[in-house]
């Protein structure tokens, strides 16, 4: 009878963990949730700084929405003259995926630089715009560099600029301006998916078209490619662990759509 006892306890023990690990199993499982950031009607949310005018300022137009599409416009330009601007979304941010679509469209503006054709960016990390210098041409930021194609040679995007900072790749100080990914080059007008996963201080990738092309990590302040004087020398090697995100305009129309930030907890 004992033993027919321990059999029965075990049995039940057995049946209730079994039932135990289904209600769990069960459990819904959470959604990841990508907040759109551009409601594809206007600029709400979004500010430009261009260089040579106060913060708030569309030179020109050159920020526009259209069709759903937020645009680099240079249709009332008739010169670029250093007219770089960035366009900050309201919000700062330190751990987040970050992605949209863009392409390149048109011809570059009379006088954009060589080195501009077909180059855009996005900025993370950045310094808090309403800080910026009336003529300040770059935020001090991280840039994941947008390029396209000239239809000819190879050029990669989503590569790495660091304006007024400097990072770790390889697990080595790299103090140079440019570090390039490993994507395959996009010619003509296509639509180009980038997504940029940012951890803090530590870790930044970037992805194109689903693809890892480039990680690095430890951002910090450092080095120069922003005209803003000595105002950072006192911040020298401060680690850069989150700020605001902006897109750029450097003389070559462009187009963004479907753009997306999912927050990392």
């Amino acid at each position: 009878m004992k033993s027919i006892l321990i059999k029965i306890v075990c049995i039940f023990v057995v049946l209730s963990f079994m039932i135990s690990c289904k209600k769990k199993s069960e459990k819904p499982i959470t959604k990841i949730e990508w907040k759109s950031i551009f409601n594809g009607k206007d600029l709400e949310g979004w500010t430009p700084k261009i260089m040579g005018f106060e913060y708030g300022n569309n030179y020109k137009n050159t920020f526009i929405v259209e069709e759903g599409l937020l645009k680099v416009s240079y249709k009332d330009y008739d010169s670029f003259n250093n007219a770089f601007g960035h366009l900050f979304y309201k919000t700062p941010y330190n751990n987040y995926r970050f992605k949209m679509d863009y392409r390149f469209t048109g011809e570059q503006v009379a006088g954009g630089k060589a080195w501009a054709h077909r180059n855009s960016g996005i900025m993370i990390h950045c310094e808090d715009p309403k800080g910026m210098e009336l003529n300040q041409n770059f935020p001090v930021c991280i840039e994941v560099q947008l390029l396209g194609g000239n239809g000819i040679d190879e050029r990669s995007t989503g590569n790495l600029c660091t304006p007024g900072t400097h990072v770790f790749y390889k697990d080595s100080l790299v103090t140079e301006h440019i570090i390039k990914s490993s994507s395959k080059t996009y010619h003509g007008d296509q639509w180009v998916n980038v997504e940029i996963e940012v951890r803090n201080d530590s870790i930044i990738k970037h992805f194109i078209n689903g693809e890892a092309v480039l990680t690095y990590n430890k951002p910090h302040i450092g080095g120069g490619a922003v005209n803003t004087g000595d105002k950072w020398n006192s911040k020298e090697n401060h680690p850069l662990k989150g700020g605001y995100i902006s897109l750029q305009s450097e003389s070559h129309p462009v187009e963004f759509k479907n753009i997306k930030l999912l927050e990392l907890k």
